[in-house]
């Protein structure tokens, strides 16, 4: 990745607040004969071309003329709430994980991260552990009896037993660690590119990888994932956005607008939305973001 990129994902884990909310860019509406859809042009524009020396407003009617055939394809959607409950303010989201009844959660920055079992019903901490304070802890997934913890920067993930949260292994891998989930065959890891790696749940090693486009560009900055039915729910760093992607094809399949969520006081101190579980029974979402006063069981709706 270009030296931009490198510094804007230097400021990921800063704690810099005020960066929640929308961003400002401008939304447009693209018509591919009978379907409309909600794009967000600049935002897409700027992760597209953000190695490049392209000029994005150069460039804005020739990306949507060359995406009209992934366009027709895409959904928007927007999130309805459920409901509303109480999320710990120093909770710094990295990942959400819904399993019988409970929400496992995992917490970031050096010095501050943590595993957490809360009660969907309250938002109330259940069960709580510190990860050693030189890692700085960052997305979950559940494979059976073993919650997986990545961390940012250390190049190690870290599996415990559900119930316990006693650790169990140490498993490494090159790069950056963002999101994780598992799809009862893999895991499935994002490191804030456009790519989603693809590994084995014992071994941790790699066994593939998908990159990921939205309108026939690359999309990057893929953050927290949730596998659901053989698809791949992502937040997308400081976008108030959701993306549901093919992992066979990696294309963006949906959008889901998940903009409005915090109101008023709430926004004092949250920063940007992340964490995404599925519950299977009910069929709901639970959402929340980093320093967050508040999560939300909510659905995809049209």
């Amino acid at each position: 990745m270009g030296r931009n990129r490198r510094e804007k994902i230097g400021r990921k884990h800063t704690g810099a607040r005020g960066g929640h909310g929308s961003s400002g860019w401008s939304l447009a509406w693209v018509a591919i004969g009978a379907v409309v859809i909600l794009v967000p042009v600049a935002a897409l524009l700027m992760r597209s071309t953000a190695t490049s020396r392209v000029s994005p407003t150069a460039t804005v009617s020739a990306e949507v003329s060359s995406s009209a055939s992934a366009a027709s394809q895409v959904r928007t959607q927007r999130v309805e709430v459920v409901r509303e409950f109480s999320h710990e303010r120093d909770a710094y989201t990295q990942g959400l994980v819904w399993w019988n009844g409970n929400l496992f959660e995992s917490t970031g920055r050096e010095g501050e991260s943590t595993l957490r079992r809360l009660d969907p019903e309250t938002g109330r901490v259940e069960q709580r552990i510190d990860v050693p304070a030189q890692y700085f802890g960052e997305g979950l997934a559940l494979v059976d009896q073993r919650l997986i913890m990545l961390t940012w920067r250390a190049q190690r993930a870290f599996s415990y037993d559900r119930d316990s949260f006693k650790q169990l292994d140490t498993y490494r891998y090159q790069g950056e660690g963002w999101g994780l989930c598992y799809d009862n065959e893999r895991l499935v890891m994002s490191d804030g590119s456009d790519r989603l790696t693809f590994r084995d749940p014992i071994t941790f090693e790699t066994i593939g990888e998908q990159r990921v486009q939205l309108l026939g560009q690359p999309l990057y900055e893929l953050n927290e994932l949730e596998c659901v039915d053989g698809s791949i729910y992502a937040n997308v760093w400081t976008e108030d956005f959701i993306v549901r992607i093919d992992p066979g094809t990696g294309q963006v399949t949906e959008y889901i607008d998940a903009t409005g969520l915090l109101q008023g006081v709430d926004l004092i101190g949250s920063e940007v939305l992340n964490g995404i579980a599925y519950d299977p029974g009910a069929q709901t979402f639970y959402i929340t973001g980093k320093w967050w006063p508040k999560m939300f069981e909510v659905r995809f709706v049209n």
